[in-house]
């Protein structure tokens, strides 16, 4: 027994850095074939100017893809791809293309369409990231603004898959990957209408993933809680559940994990990936399986919300 006992105690510290050891190269590997895994793949980034679709842009860039880089402002766009030029090396790297894109003006998609479909005639992948917010109660909002946010979170996405999904189908491959809020899982008050239009928009992606799937094409759906500037932040000062279920710092995803998990979604081909601490998750669940527990909840948030408003 104590021969038995002595080598249990020997073996069981070398099988744990035997595991370690396997997990460390393993994530090596993985590291390297991600960032050969979009070289010469045109990729387009919808709103290249926001934090994570620079993030993006920097990665894949380096990774030798082919980019389209798409926003609201042409002088923006051109510093991005002089940024973008200075910061790697032109013998491995392709000047990427530019393309003026406003989901908010839905009569220049065809065109916008048209331009993006021009610059390499084929394109690999489509990162939707780009997502207007509004936080105010649903009384307040005019059907103005609520067109104005359905037009940026849902019909301009949806209208620029469907211009692309020909090329995409006659190619037999494809990838459509949409950065989607968590509130496209679930709903907290006062977002009303950009709830509405994320769970739109998440509905559309989750249907047309089964029906191009025969075709070859990917789509996958990317959900955050909130996507900050850097990983850090500000404690929380409020301990109330609904305070915690959407607080923006310090449970915010910063852009380079964000886009970490965009390449590692890419490679895996996941279907849907959800990046939020716990309590979110949970949300989701309690939404679910739970319902009552879960608007009780957030009733209470919003009455104590009140409450600490009025003090």
């Amino acid at each position: 027994m104590d021969s038995a006992w002595t080598t249990t105690v020997l073996l069981v510290p070398c099988v744990v850095l035997l595991t370690a050891g396997f997990f460390y190269l393993y994530g090596v590997i993985m590291g390297l074939l991600s960032n050969k895994s979009v070289r010469n793949k045109v990729v387009v980034i919808t709103d290249a100017l926001s934090g994570l679709g620079k993030e993006c842009a920097g990665v894949f860039h380096k990774g030798g893809a082919r980019l389209i880089l798409c926003g609201k402002n042409w002088e923006k766009l051109e510093e991005l791809a002089d940024d973008l030029a200075n910061a790697s090396d032109p013998t491995v790297t392709f000047p990427p293309k530019l393309v003026l894109l406003d989901f908010a003006d839905m009569d220049s998609m065809p065109e916008a369409i048209a331009e993006i479909l021009d610059c390499y005639g084929c394109l690999d992948i489509i990162i939707f990231n780009s997502s207007m917010k509004v936080k105010a109660p649903a009384q307040t909002l005019s059907l103005e603004v609520d067109k104005l946010l359905m037009d940026n979170n849902y019909f301009g996405p949806v209208t620029l898959a469907k211009g692309v999904l020909p090329s995409m189908i006659s190619r037999r491959s494809g990838h459509l990957l949409l950065v989607n809020s968590i509130q496209g899982r679930l709903a907290v008050p006062f977002r009303s209408t950009y709830a509405a239009s994320k769970h739109a928009v998440q509905a559309f992606f989750d249907c047309l993933r089964a029906e191009v799937e025969e075709y070859g094409i990917s789509v996958s759906t990317i959900s955050h809680n909130f996507i900050s500037c850097s990983a850090s932040g500000a404690p929380v000062t409020s301990k109330s559940l609904w305070s915690l279920l959407y607080t923006k710092k310090p449970l915010g995803v910063s852009p380079d994990e964000a886009a970490a998990e965009i390449v590692k979604t890419l490679n895996n081909k996941r279907k849907e990936v959800v990046i939020a601490p716990s309590l979110p998750k949970m949300a989701i669940y309690a939404r679910s399986f739970f319902p009552n527990v879960f608007f009780a909840v957030i009733g209470a948030g919003v009455k104590n919300a009140a409450i600490a408003a009025e003090m």
